[in-house]
């Protein structure tokens, strides 16, 4: 039977599913709509696709660190409740063990990777999950390091990521620690990007307090207000954690060489749900 583009969305209007799903199921059950869409629903992707719309910025933050490397994942849902969910959970912690086993080049590539466990597509893994626990599931981002390497999960909210020189995991657990709990934006000042310091400069120039200071004076204040600022953002000029009286920088003087770190926050930067709960039970009442 040939399965026409009317049929294909008929089908994704009355189950959400994507387009190719959907043409697949009508090809599966010879353009019969409710087969197709009991395979749908059989599959997980009845209703998947239409909870794409809806924000996820809760969610998870895992890692996986092996011998020759390490990976950290996050995983975004709509609810800190669907975050607490142990199925949630263990999508998470198997997508940062499949990133550090596979080494995908990015989201992309990973989302149409097969699953050695299932031999599905991650991505049709995934759409199982969303019609299993109920929520948008989005898988955000990755971040892969190869050779000596750390991680420190913080409740599953922050997520810190290191590549070291040398391995030593005290040391090593120590700074992930460190940079969970300061974030720093740079390892050293040489990475520092001379439009940055000319940006918080101009800031600072423009400050009410030094108006009426004279040029040479308030440059110097400036340099020295600029320079405090700039080392705060430094992982090795910051003061250790564990031990203010040292920076990092001197607590693994000669141990060790901090190659690479990236930190994790759990949704920094997306859309966040407004929900408002006196109308969610008024809503409730009335229904």
């Amino acid at each position: 039977m040939n399965i026409t583009a009317q049929m294909v969305k008929e089908l994704r209007d009355k189950t959400g599913a994507g387009m190719m799903d959907a043409k697949k199921a009508l090809v599966e059950t010879d353009g019969d709509m409710e087969k197709a869409m009991e395979v749908l629903r059989q599959k997980g992707m009845a209703s998947a696709d239409k909870k794409m719309g809806r924000i996820a910025a809760e969610g998870l933050i895992a890692s996986c660190v092996k011998d020759a490397c390490g990976a950290m994942v996050e995983v975004n849902c709509e609810t800190d409740f669907v975050a607490k969910n142990e199925e949630f959970k263990e999508l998470t912690a198997g997508l940062a063990e499949f990133v550090a086993e596979s080494n995908p080049a990015d989201v992309d590539a990973l989302l149409a990777s097969t699953c050695p466990k299932c031999g599905k597509d991650i991505s049709e893994v995934i759409k199982e999950k969303i019609a299993s626990i109920g929520e948008k599931i989005t898988f955000r981002r990755f971040v892969r390091y190869e050779g000596n390497t750390a991680s420190y999960i913080h409740n599953g909210k922050i997520g810190v990521l290191i590549q070291t020189d040398k391995k030593d995991e005290e040391l090593m657990n120590d700074i992930c620690l460190h940079i969970a709990s300061s974030a720093p934006e740079f390892i050293s000042r040489a990475e520092i990007p001379q439009s940055v310091i000319d940006h918080e400069t101009e800031i600072e120039m423009g400050k009410e307090d030094l108006q009426k200071k004279p040029e040479n004076i308030r440059a110097k204040i400036v340099e020295g207000r600029v320079n405090k600022l700039m080392a705060s953002r430094v992982l090795l000029e910051q003061p250790f954690i564990k031990n203010p009286d040292v920076t990092v920088g001197q607590l693994i003087e000669g141990k060790l060489t901090v190659e690479k770190f990236t930190r994790y926050m759990l949704g920094e930067g997306l859309e966040k749900r407004q929900d408002n709960f006196a109308e969610e039970v008024m809503s409730q009442v009335k229904g």
